[in-house]
């Protein structure tokens, strides 16, 4: 305890580092991996060549996830011409694991998007960019949500190997203790980044709530819910 508080100016910088260094890969891999999953739902709802590309296209972006963190890292500055401590390496280099494990939750929630409510869009005349927005996002918000958590858990803790490069983050409070034979500040490095995660998680989780209020609701409400708004839809068509 005496070393954390005589480390508070550290254990505070390097905190406020890991959540910059955390916040952008997250937002920037959900963005990139959206249309990504659209295409790829797109492409596996044919026939022949045209679903195969879309297998292909998942099978390549999960393999981007098995790519050594540390040897990643050190690559980037040569690829990029950036400055090894730049954290820009270490930023897209979490986009590209994010992508690897968001693009499949992205095409797997938009396939799961009720075929009769999508069906029935078409038919009251919207047009793709209408039905993806008003009808298939919406409706796949909650696996997309769910992929997105995994990304912000898996972005948290690989920002620590950027440590090893000599870039602030907490992951530092691990090396430097190591170095240093400081358990406590290890344990400090390693609850802060378990902390930080599962706030990040909680304010995923909030923020579904808030743009999906819908699925606020659980079990046989929450259904009853979806049901009648796939109802709607559908009484729509008619209607027209």
């Amino acid at each position: 305890m005496n070393w954390v508080l005589g480390n508070l100016d550290t254990i505070t910088s390097n905190l406020i580092a890991h959540v910059w260094l955390s916040i952008p890969p997250i937002v920037i891999s959900f963005v990139l991996s959206v249309p990504i999953g659209l295409v790829v739902s797109r492409l596996r709802k044919r026939r022949g060549a045209a679903h195969a590309t879309g297998s292909t296209i998942v099978v390549v972006s999960s393999l981007l996830y098995a790519i050594p963190s540390f040897p990643f890292f050190l690559a980037l500055p040569a690829i990029l011409g950036t400055s090894i401590l730049d954290p820009v390496n270490v930023v897209i280099a979490l986009t590209v694991y994010g992508i690897a494990l968001m693009a499949r939750s992205a095409a797997d929630a938009i396939d799961a998007v009720d075929a009769e409510v999508v069906g029935a869009s078409e038919a009251l005349g919207y047009s793709p960019a209408q039905r993806f927005f008003k009808v298939e996002l919406p409706l796949a918000g909650p696996v997309l949500l769910a992929g997105i958590r995994v990304v912000a858990v898996s972005t948290v803790s690989l920002v620590t190997v950027g440590a090893l490069l000599g870039i602030a983050n907490l992951g530092f409070l691990l090396t430097d203790g190591l170095k240093r034979g400081i358990s406590v500040e290890i344990l400090t490095g390693i609850v802060l980044t378990i902390a930080l995660a599962l706030v990040i998680d909680g304010l995923l989780v909030l923020l579904g709530r808030i743009v999906m209020p819908w699925t606020r609701g659980t079990g046989r409400a929450a259904r009853a819910v979806r049901r009648r708004a796939a109802a709607d839809v559908r009484a729509g068509e008619v209607s027209a």
